[in-house]
């Protein structure tokens, strides 16, 4: 059995789930603040809230694994500038999804508050709504980076 062929198929499968489940849950979750009622707002925040936990995480912790594997039986060196850029930008992308993760837990406490309450929404939901659509754009455009680093693997 060719373990890496395995390993590269399951990076590939998590690197796809990590960047389509991430622009699906902030395609789903934006459009669902222009407009929706409440109730319609307060499905949107719950189900991307639990797709972040149920395909974004375990992608997020497989790629680095599975990475770090291929690294080890490819030959390449740990420490080439290709890969080097990778780790930086994928730290820097984690560093804006944990926010992320946790304004749309905030965000979705919030309008099932509102929605029970049959209260308007506070400006704090405004202004986290706002950072969390600021913060997602590093973590995107800092993706579409690694994956050209990934089939380019520049010298």
């Amino acid at each position: 059995m060719d373990y890496y062929l395995i390993i590269k198929t399951l990076h590939i499968l998590s690197a796809t789930v990590l960047f389509g489940t991430g622009l699906g849950i902030a395609f789903f979750f934006f459009c669902a603040n222009k407009g929706a009622d409440l109730a319609a707002r307060y499905f949107a925040a719950r189900t991307t809230v639990l797709a972040d936990f149920i395909f974004t995480l375990p992608a997020v912790i497989l790629q680095p694994l599975t990475g770090l594997w291929l690294i080890d039986h490819s030959g390449y060196r740990w420490t080439e500038t290709w890969l080097v850029a990778t780790y930086i930008i994928y730290i820097v992308a984690g560093l804006c999804w944990v926010p992320v993760v946790l304004i749309q837990i905030r965000l979705r406490n919030i309008l099932k508050n509102c929605a029970k309450a049959k209260k308007p929404l506070p400006d704090s939901y405004h202004r986290l709504l706002r950072i969390w659509f600021v913060l997602g754009w590093p973590a995107f455009i800092g993706l579409i980076a690694v994956f050209f680093l990934m089939v380019a693997k520049p010298a």
